[in-house]
């Protein structure tokens, strides 16, 4: 099996943040380091560590819904010495979030050890949708809302459309409802940045057909069975 595969199974990250693991050299196949992403490893024979701890995979795979709150990042450290969100969620698995939202954003996550399932929801083939209620500083006309939905054009690059609804506009601040399929790195953000607009709150509230309802900030819960089905569900 190659070493990404493996490393995704057995829950150290999603596919691409293990190939990132392993060109900057923290993953090592019976004590030597390994930078080719080509590498097979043998899961029955070999012994894999990342950053020194050895990793195996998973008796069985869980899936965790959390409504993350501002001022954590998604990583399991962080150089900097921010809050990550396991100072929150307490649980025996390892886990990682499948896709990310930034520090100063809210909303909902899903934790899981299972990278085959983070793969499959993160990969932009699948179009598994997001939604975002985003509040912004100021008014949006409807040339800037047909800007965004068109793909706003940031240092000559086209950024992906995306379905844009103002819910309403309250002492100067707009509230949005933004919902996109890729997930570019700040997307929603950097969306707003290139039409003028200053974000004041960004909360993620769906990921497919799995809503953030009513769990409170800063709690966690398995997902049901249920809610695991209806998140590709919504995209057919």
């Amino acid at each position: 099996m190659r070493i990404n595969k493996f490393l995704a199974l057995c829950g150290v990250g999603s596919r691409r943040k293990v190939e990132e693991y392993i060109l900057s050299g923290e993953v090592c196949v019976n004590g030597k380091i390994v930078t080719q992403l080509a590498t097979d490893v043998n899961i029955k024979k070999d012994k894999v560590t990342h950053n020194g701890v050895a990793v195996s995979l998973p008796n069985k795979y869980v899936y965790y819904k959390f409504n993350k709150p501002k001022g954590y990042i998604c990583s399991a450290n962080d150089e900097k010495g921010r809050k990550t969100i396991f100072d929150i969620v307490k649980t025996n698995e390892r886990l990682f979030s499948v896709g990310r939202l930034d520090y100063n954003s809210e909303g909902l996550l899903i934790l899981t050890n299972d990278g085959d399932f983070s793969n499959k929801l993160t990969h932009p083939s699948n179009h598994v949708n997001k939604e975002y209620i985003v509040t912004v500083e100021g008014q949006i006309t409807e040339g800037e809302l047909a800007v965004m939905r068109a793909g706003v054009v940031e240092n000559g690059v086209r950024m992906p459309k995306a379905k844009v609804e103002l819910l309403g506009v309250k002492n100067k601040i707009s509230r949005l409802s933004v919902v996109i399929d890729e997930g570019q790195n700040r997307q929603i953000r950097r969306m707003f940045e290139a039409i003028g607009k200053n974000v004041v709150l960004l909360k993620r509230v769906r990921i497919g057909g799995l809503k953030l309802g009513g769990l409170e900030r800063g709690k966690y819960r398995p997902l049901t069975e249920k809610e695991l089905f209806s998140i590709f569900e919504a995209n057919k």
